[in-house]
């Protein structure tokens, strides 16, 4: 059985050329080199050094045999230290910014568990749809959708399939009937939030834009899912937000022909020297979860 300190004893004398330069490195007896190296060999059963009384060179198989040594290496190290910062207890506070939908809905029993794991660490949520200031608000790390125009953001992908659908309960559909085209959204009551300080009314869909209207406004696009399942209407909304409520028959997708706009959501902080070992472990939890999720994908996305 090949003997991992053979193995890099062997990648150190290639790059040093000489046992006594790799004993010196690591503290040994250039004879418990030269050891190490006999053993790698009758084990591989290859002769890795031509040797002389002055020069030590690889051989062609010794050549041929040190991407796979070093590999082998690299790949190992990776191992110790992913599992090194994995096990590694995390501490102090996060704070991240979560949308209002989203952060109450979907992510907030991961991020609940994810506290659970790990008991040393505060974690601060806070639910808005109002896009917080990373450079001026208490925040570490933010959920956002959508294109990230500010280049000096670091944006890390979560769920890049995601898109806007259009959706109604049964309930409204039975009452107010089912639209069969854009066009035809005009006569129906369309529920409308605000997004980024305006009035969400005008919804990319199918390659146009369609104005909207509708009897219903908030500033909380969580009730506007709400209103939907309460068959007030029609909503334009995340699929990633309306998911479960159409899985669960509470909500139906509309206009499949004429698909909604891309709504890639991101993990985003303000630079790369805060990717701490929280940020990186909550950022590998919410794609792995985001992931199951796209499993579920209809047709229509």
């Amino acid at each position: 059985m090949i003997r991992i300190d053979d193995l890099a004893l062997f990648v150190r004398t290639a790059a040093l050329g000489s046992f006594s330069n790799a004993a010196r490195e690591v503290d040994l007896l250039p004879g418990q080199v030269a050891a190490a190296i006999k053993r790698l060999e009758r084990d591989v059963d290859i002769r890795l050094f031509i040797r002389s009384t002055r020069s030590l060179r690889l051989t062609a198989e010794g050549e041929q045999y040190l991407p796979t040594a070093q590999k082998v290496l690299d790949a190992l190290r990776e191992g110790r230290e992913k599992l090194r910062r994995e096990s590694a207890q995390l501490q102090g506070m996060l704070q991240v910014a979560l949308p209002s939908d989203l952060g109450r809905n979907v992510m907030l029993e991961w991020l609940t568990g994810f506290r659970r794991q790990h008991p040393a660490l505060n974690l601060r949520l806070f639910v808005s749809d109002q896009v917080a200031d990373m450079f001026r608000d208490p925040v570490d790390v933010a959920i956002r959708s959508g294109v990230i125009e500010e280049a000096n953001y670091i944006a890390l992908p979560l769920a890049p399939w995601n898109r806007r659908v259009l959706v109604a309960s049964p309930e409204y559909l039975s009452r107010k009937g089912r639209p069969l085209d854009t066009e035809d959204l005009m006569r129906h009551d369309c529920l409308l939030y605000i997004l980024n300080g305006r009035v969400y009314d005008k919804w990319p869909l199918g390659g146009r834009i369609v104005t909207v209207s509708g009897p219903l406004l908030t500033d909380d696009a969580d009730l506007v899912r709400r209103w939907a399942v309460a068959g007030e209407g029609i909503a334009y909304k995340s699929w990633v937000d309306v998911r479960a409520d159409v899985l669960a028959g509470h909500l139906e997708l509309l206009l499949p022909d004429y698909p909604g706009e891309p709504a890639p959501l991101k993990l985003v902080y303000p630079h790369r020297k805060q990717f701490s070992p929280a940020v990186q472990q909550l950022h590998s939890l919410l794609k792995s979860r985001f992931v199951e999720m796209e499993k579920g994908l209809p047709q229509l996305l």
